[in-house]
């Protein structure tokens, strides 16, 4: 039995569990068939975390997996049932870990470093917008813990790249809304979206938002820039998830967490729209252009 403690609220993307599940059968594991998955939702209530994590470890599954701060709140619930996660963390400095190459207790899994990608979206934003000092940064403050972070290395970016930083807050659709509109008001000339799940399960909302307020926004996974938004750079959020159902599969059949290295990506993908920068009337610098992965035309 998998305890499956997630952030986001029951048919939110629904491809990275597509990916999990593609990692369990990797591993020689399918659901109904011998394996069972209980779900817990916290529709983006941190604070609903704790109870949740307690439910599945009074039932007693064999191994959780759990992403962002539902990790941390597995791993308080328990330090013997194992536990896989999908972080965009650093999980040694939150303490799950003792190294990313000697996990050393019951929590390993997979760090996309999404938090540390913020100095580089930042960049891209600078490189677009060469003349201007200022921009729009969207945290959500319903997890105090990774907003902190990610507003201290964005903060510590701005003062390398000697430009100022309009910290946008944002946790329910309405308050999305409201973001947008005050990013126009302050007249920024773009917008970094900063790595959270609520952000993620929004990514066609946002992408239609930036197209909306004609703000030329960049975000961390490639739903974004397919659904019209104007830049993504980050690492394969779904890949994460199949590597996790790997992870799992491999400890149902007798490895150790403590053994297994928490896995990075090896690879970060970068996306630029190409028909969003058109309608923005927007040149992209060749310089962009000749490092994207990938121009959506």
């Amino acid at each position: 039995m998998i305890g499956f403690l997630t952030m986001r609220a029951p048919g939110e993307d629904l491809y990275l569990l597509a990916g999990f599940r593609q990692g369990l059968k990797e591993a020689g594991f399918v659901e109904g068939q011998n394996v069972v998955i209980e779900f817990r939702f916290a529709e983006h209530q941190t604070d609903r975390l704790p109870a949740l994590a307690a439910e599945l470890v009074q039932r007693q599954v064999d191994v959780i997996t759990a992403n962002g701060p539902g990790a941390r709140a597995a791993w308080t619930a328990t330090r013997t049932i194992p536990i896989v996660f999908v972080a965009g963390f650093d999980p040694v400095e939150a303490g799950l870990v003792a190294s990313l190459s000697r996990p050393g207790g019951n929590a390993t899994g997979v760090s996309v470093f999404d938090v540390r990608l913020g100095r580089k979206r930042l960049e891209l934003m600078l490189e677009l917008f060469p003349a201007e000092t200022a921009f729009a940064v969207l945290v959500n403050q319903t997890d105090p813990a990774r907003a902190k972070e990610i507003l201290r290395d964005l903060e510590t970016a701005a003062r390398d790249l000697k430009v100022e930083l309009h910290v946008l807050n944002a946790g329910t659709d309405r308050e999305l809304e409201a973001a947008f509109a005050k990013a126009v008001e302050l007249k920024a000339p773009g917008l970094v979206i900063s790595g959270d799940s609520f952000y993620t399960s929004r990514s066609k909302q946002l992408a239609a938002l930036a197209l909306r307020h004609r703000l030329p926004a960049v975000f961390g996974w490639r739903e974004f820039a397919v659904a019209g938004g104007l830049m993504t750079y980050g690492t394969n959020l779904t890949n994460g998830f199949r590597q996790v159902g790997v992870y799992i599969g491999r400890i149902l059949k007798g490895e150790n967490p403590a053994d297994l290295p928490v896995l990075q990506p090896t690879e970060i993908e970068f996306i630029i729209n190409l028909k969003t920068a058109r309608a923005f009337g927007l040149e992209i610098p060749p310089t962009l252009l000749v490092h994207a992965d990938e121009l959506i035309e």
